[in-house]
């Protein structure tokens, strides 16, 4: 009965919506067959939802809500890729282009920048570039990338997650200039930044222009948190000397490295290289917006980010997730790095050791669950899943290792950094080994804060330097 009602409902809403002004009282008793069902309309942005209607004369009341215009309050970003084609592809036309993207370099409309580059007049894009995941994201978290054909344009796309991961001087034969449009996640340990800075040092090299569209960053343009990589662990996920979380949109960081002698390799220690550089800004962005302020619709850039709140966890408890077989961040469940959990916590217990901790703008709940892939597939985990109800007074990164503390003070012979084999990756992750080591011997936040928070002032200084927004 219930799904009956329902989708008289579905399709007395979508007559609504296609036909305004054609249904009446009488109109109604007929759908439902002399009973009015309740109806409650929600707007969400542009959208109506209609749930229940209460009474025959209050559907027709409906009726006329749903013909009136109701204005959606909300910013609207225009991101780079749109500003640009806004500019009649100034910059571009004439020239034979190059372009590092994925799904998520799109426009509001979710058309590609491939497409949307590949149909401009006299723009001539010859060759795409594709980092983890690939240029249509067919790739998974960490799996080789390989050259290949781009079956909608033929265009040849070449792989900079495999045996490359800086472009060879090659594959930018017959480039005049190399454009990269890929959303940002905001966190030094994401690969996206490291891709740019290799493709900057490869046309560096080359004396090819790169152009980069620029994108909001996810989590805000006023979120610094971590401390600078050290001398001898630089890598692909620490590649530049810079906190972990850095408040920078990807065309200010492109900026940022380019001239400040930044861009040294994907170890650290190659002479740095400086490109010619132009970055198409934003519209509308503010250093305050998060991106579900923007109004963009959020295209995940890779399998493990599939919603905003995804960047926003992922600085949270990414480094957790380093330390194989000890916690569930939420990776292979539907709540990726939103989660801690294990077989043996007692979720209650550590809700309640978290909350006598009395962290800002961080709240936690029980959750009990069982993940659909992975080590801990299948087995029922128990654990905390968290949230920000205030994201500027949270320390994001630093939710991780309170958590790892009230887990070994409720169960201290789960030792979570058992597994060495790991640690070579949680130190290039963290940019450091101090934070492992220290923070081994009694797992107590204190003992590493100070150190985790010393580089944050000196780069919110140095960043402001670049700000467009």
């Amino acid at each position: 009965m219930e799904r009956k009602i329902l989708s008289r409902i579905l399709i007395v809403t979508a007559l609504l919506v296609l036909f305004p002004g054609q249904a009446s009282a009488q109109f109604w008793k007929k759908i439902f067959k002399g009973r009015a069902p309740r109806v409650q309309t929600v707007y969400v942005h542009d959208t109506v939802y209609v749930d229940r209607v209460e009474t025959v004369e209050k559907a027709v009341l409906v009726e006329k809500i749903v013909e009136k215009e109701v204005p959606v309050d909300r910013p609207v970003v225009k991101p780079g890729i749109e500003v640009l084609r806004d500019s009649g592809f100034k910059g571009l036309k004439g020239k034979r282009v190059g372009l590092v993207t994925n799904p998520s370099g799109v426009d509001h409309a979710l058309k590609s920048t491939i497409d949307i580059l590949f149909e401009a007049p006299d723009v001539n894009l010859v060759a795409l570039f594709g980092p983890e995941h690939g240029v249509r994201g067919d790739a998974y978290a960490g799996d080789e990338v390989s050259d290949s054909k781009d079956s909608k344009t033929g265009l040849p796309v070449y792989s900079i997650y495999g045996s490359y991961r800086e472009p060879s001087q090659k594959m930018l034969e017959g480039i005049d200039i190399m454009v990269y449009d890929i959303q940002d996640v905001g966190t030094r340990s994401y690969t996206f930044i490291s891709s740019l800075g290799l493709v900057m040092r490869a046309c560096a090299k080359k004396g090819i222009e790169v152009m980069v569209l620029d994108r909001p960053n996810p989590l805000g343009g006023n979120k610094i948190e971590g401390s600078y990589v050290e001398p001898g662990f630089f890598s692909f996920v620490s590649q530049f000397r810079i906190p972990y979380v850095y408040g920078l949109t990807v065309g200010e960081f492109a900026q940022m490295i380019n001239e400040e002698g930044m861009n040294r390799g994907q170890k650290g220690n190659e002479d740095h290289l400086r490109c010619s550089l132009t970055v198409i800004p934003m519209e509308g962005w503010t250093r305050d917006m998060l991106y579900t302020d923007t109004g963009l619709p959020w295209i995940l850039p890779s399998p493990n980010i599939p919603y905003p709140q995804s960047a926003v966890n992922y600085p949270s408890s990414g480094i957790c997730g380093e330390l194989s077989g000890y916690l569930n961040i939420g990776i292979g469940y539907n709540l990726p790095f939103g989660t801690f959990a294990a077989e043996w916590i007692d979720a209650d217990a550590l809700l309640a050791k978290l909350q006598s901790y009395h962290l800002p703008g961080v709240d936690f709940r029980p959750i009990h669950y069982k993940p659909f892939y992975g080590g801990m597939a299948n087995k029922l985990l128990h654990g905390v899943q968290f949230s920000y109800t205030d994201y500027e007074a949270a320390h994001i990164s630093l939710t991780q290792f309170y958590v790892m503390q009230a887990v070994n003070e409720l169960y201290p012979k789960h030792n979570p950094f058992a597994n060495k084999d790991r640690n070579d990756m949680l130190d290039k992750v963290c940019g450091t080994d101090y934070v492992r080591t220290t923070f081994a011997e009694r797992l107590k936040v204190s003992d590493i804060i100070d150190w985790w928070t010393k580089d944050e002032s000196d780069f919110r200084e140095l960043s402001a330097r670049y700000h467009i927004y």
